[in-house]
């Protein structure tokens, strides 16, 4: 009969998850979670796109006739590819997806980031919430009444040679005219992150005011970056509006109540 040997503790230890693995993978399945719920607000806000799409709405449609030069002659957009009709609708809609659901996805993250705050700055950012929300269609609102309208413009006849016929195709123009709104809308919510970092703390209005110069060669940069078609025109469309943002957020912030 042969006698087991009793484990060794340090063994036991070892195999043991320590608790700053457990609190990782917590942490890592609470994000899963957040995930999981953000998309379910996505996926629902895509299936109304789905219906703004093929349904009465036709919002394909009225992008086409509300921002493409109308041609007699020819039509303003043409489809290409195969499946290029298809994944230009099934992108509309999930642009409106994320455009519906980005309430769903702002609260998720932050009922991840949450814990980790205090109880003051906690009541803050859910106060903060609903602006978050107004701001970006705010900037959604601007983007389809400004922006797309002028750099759509600008693009299509920056050249009047009668040797270039402008038909862009359905993807490049959707994508285009999608890209731009959502820019707008996240570039909006700068105010509210400005308030919401002098609130907890991070800046001042004193600091902010004093950044102003560098501030201006930021929003160029980052406007150089994200700008999706690169050209002077849409450049200016985004670091303007950023800059005077960034001017809102400076003045807000000189009414964020001093904390104790």
């Amino acid at each position: 009969m042969t006698t087991q040997s009793k484990p060794n503790p340090t063994q036991i230890a070892e195999q043991e998850p320590s608790e700053a693995e457990m609190g990782f993978f917590q942490h890592l399945g609470e994000l899963r979670k957040r995930l999981v719920k953000a998309s379910i607000g996505v996926l629902i806000g895509m299936l109304f796109g789905l219906f703004l799409v093929l349904g009465p709405p036709q919002l394909v449609d009225l992008i086409i006739t509300t921002f493409a030069p109308v041609n007699p002659i020819y039509a303003p957009v043409q489809s290409v590819g195969t499946t290029e009709t298809f994944t230009s609708y099934m992108s509309v809609a999930l642009t409106v997806g994320f455009i519906i659901g980005m309430p769903v996805i702002v609260y998720q993250l932050l009922a991840f980031l949450m814990p980790g705050l205090r109880k003051h700055e906690q009541r803050m950012i859910l106060i903060a919430l609903p602006f978050v929300t107004l701001f970006f269609l705010g900037g959604i609102a601007f983007g389809w009444f400004i922006t797309v309208p002028t750099a759509i413009r600008f693009l299509i006849g920056f050249s009047n040679s009668e040797f270039i016929q402008t038909q862009p195709t359905l993807s490049d123009f959707l994508n285009t005219v999608t890209t731009l709104l959502l820019i707008n809308g996240i570039v909006f919510e700068l105010p509210v992150i400005i308030y919401v970092l002098a609130f907890m703390g991070v800046v001042t209005a004193a600091q902010l005011t004093s950044f102003r110069r560098f501030a201006v060669v930021i929003v160029v940069i980052v406007a150089a970056i994200i700008t999706p078609t690169g050209d002077p025109i849409n450049l200016a469309l985004l670091a303007i509006p950023m800059y005077l943002l960034y001017e809102v957020g400076v003045v807000m912030a000189r009414f964020v109540p001093k904390q104790r």
